[in-house]
C-alpha cells in the first residue's frame, strides 16, 4: 500500500486567496470601499449641508437674508452691527458675534468665493472694527 503525500492546499479559514489577504480582511476592505463611495455620493448630492443647519438652529444671531452676497463693505458692516446689537440669540459681545458670523461665512465659502467678493468681505471686517471702535489690525 502506497502512501500519498497531500499536495492540495489547506482549507483553513485564514488561508490566503489571490489578493494575498485572508478572507476576513478582504471582506472588510471591500466593505470600507463601499462605505466611502456612498458617503462621497451623499456629499455631492447636497444632502449634508451642515453649515445651513448651524445658521438656522444654533445660538447664532439673526441676520438679514443674503447680507454677505450683495452690497458694499460698509453696508455689510452696518447690517452686522445692527443685527448683533439687537439680537438676543448671542453668547458673546456684539462685536464678537458680528465678527464671528462674518468669519464663518468667509471660511465656509472657501475657494468658491470669488476674489473680488473676498476682498469686499475683508474690507467689511475693517469697517466692522471701526464701527465698534476697535483698533485696526
Amino acid at each position: 500500500m502506497a502512501t500519498r503525500k497531500r499536495t492540495s492546499r489547506s482549507k483553513h479559514p485564514a488561508s490566503r486567496g489571490k489578493s494575498g489577504r485572508p478572507p476576513r480582511q478582504r471582506h472588510a476592505q471591500a466593505h470600507a470601499a463601499r462605505r466611502a463611495k456612498s458617503a462621497k455620493s451623499a456629499r455631492t448630492n447636497g444632502t449634508q449641508k451642515w453649515s445651513h443647519h448651524v445658521m438656522e438652529t444654533s445660538d447664532a444671531m439673526d441676520i438679514e437674508k443674503d447680507v454677505f452676497k450683495t452690497g458694499s463693505a460698509e453696508s455689510i458692516a452696518r447690517s452686522l452691527k445692527h443685527s448683533s446689537t439687537a439680537s438676543r440669540r448671542r453668547k458673546g459681545t456684539p462685536f464678537q458675534s458680528a465678527m464671528s458670523m462674518l468669519n464663518f461665512y468667509i471660511n465656509r465659502a472657501g475657494r468658491n468665493l470669488p476674489k473680488e467678493r473676498r476682498d469686499t468681505l475683508q474690507q467689511a471686517k475693517r469697517k466692522l472694527r471701526e464701527a465698534f471702535g476697535r483698533e485696526p489690525r
